[in-house]
């Protein structure tokens, strides 16, 4: 593929904005045609500040045009499939925000819809693409982990419920809670880390004990529109271990609203030969050498100058233009949704389910 790749954006929210916007505008291969939103307004806001002149209020107008190479979906999550099988099958590559999709059928059709027309979908995976991340996963490529057989992740906030009342906690826009706000993100990078084994099984519980609690501590509650008179019927906190096919396995922990001392993310891998902590973005390793036991503090140099959303996105871009890979593939969507749908079946039964 030679000269600029032409973007639609579907979804011009509060997470495109914030982490989508810029890095499209900013890659020199990118140019940015059209804004979509169902708010006209909001679309004609964003393209304004991003110098583009066609807005749409309905994504299937900007899919009628053959000008397009490829489209960026930030919508509430009950509409990434609807709206990526759609752009598939009119011959775009597909950006898509996470989760996948609401449920494993949706997430299924989406891998199918891109393996029939030969075009690229990608959802993101930022996590992936922090330099920590990075360096962890040559760490374990080269062996230094040893067999690494189990682990935990997680991200724990105190107060940090998004849009309350919102499209975030509306079970049928969202899916779920924080298991499928921010358990894509972080049970994601530490199966990523693991080599992508394939799950075979879940347990899981949910809890909602703080939909009445209008206290914030978090940042992150900023994302979405609140709405005093809303719907609140998802968890607010969810728990759960899942085994893999390889005999490994992870404990897992998400929540928007619970009684810890700060929020927190992490993963934390155990291997034969050492282990890994990722903390907010910390890495940390624990080994042994001459005798004693060891705790390595990695250097990396100009991590903090990465910013992992428009890392993703300039590695979707290397994809198109024949540079790259993709480490990203919608298989790993179809088994992410596999199990968060799964922990919620768990939840609900009170006993494991298998995959």
């Amino acid at each position: 593929m030679s000269g600029k790749l032409r973007l639609g954006v579907v979804g011009a929210g509060g997470i495109f904005k914030a982490v989508h916007r810029n890095a499209w505008m900013e890659h020199p291969e990118v140019e940015v045609v059209a804004v979509c939103d169902i708010n006209l307004e909001r679309a004609q806001q964003v393209a304004t500040t991003m110098g583009v002149e066609a807005v749409y209020a309905d994504y299937r107008e900007l899919l009628k045009r053959d000008d397009i190479d490829m489209i960026d979906i930030c919508t509430p999550n009950l509409f990434h499939s609807e709206i990526a099988i759609a752009a598939l099958q009119a011959g775009k590559h597909v950006f898509c925000e996470k989760p996948d999709a609401v449920n494993p059928e949706e997430a299924q059709k989406m891998a199918d819809a891109a393996a029939a027309s030969g075009k690229l979908l990608m959802v993101m995976r930022n996590n992936r693409f922090n330099p920590s991340s990075q360096f962890l996963k040559r760490f374990i490529d080269e062996g230094l982990m040893g067999e690494i057989y189990t682990g935990r992740c997680g991200w724990v906030r105190r107060r940090g419920i998004p849009g309350k009342g919102g499209w975030f906690t509306t079970k049928e826009l969202s899916g779920g809670g924080p298991l499928i706000d921010l358990g894509v993100h972080f049970i994601d990078v530490a199966m990523w880390l693991m080599n992508n084994p394939k799950p075979v099984a879940v347990t899981g519980a949910t809890y909602t004990k703080f939909a009445n609690d209008d206290i914030s501590d978090s940042a992150h509650s900023s994302f979405g529109e609140k709405k005093d008179d809303g719907t609140f019927d998802v968890e607010d906190l969810a728990i759960g271990f899942i085994r893999f096919e390889n005999g490994a396995s992870l404990q897992i922990e998400f929540s928007w609203a619970s009684n810890v001392g700060e929020e927190m993310n992490f993963v934390e891998l155990r291997g034969t030969k050492s282990g890994a902590s990722l903390k907010n973005g910390e890495l940390k390793i624990f080994s042994e050498a001459a005798g004693q036991l060891t705790d390595t503090v990695p250097v990396i140099k100009g991590a903090e100058r990465v910013q992992p959303h428009a890392e993703h996105i300039k590695h979707f871009v290397d994809c198109l233009m024949g540079r790259a890979e993709p480490i990203i593939r919608p298989e790993h969507g179809v088994d992410m949704i596999k199990i968060l749908s799964a922990i919620y079946e768990s939840a609900e039964m009170g006993r494991e389910v298998r995959l």
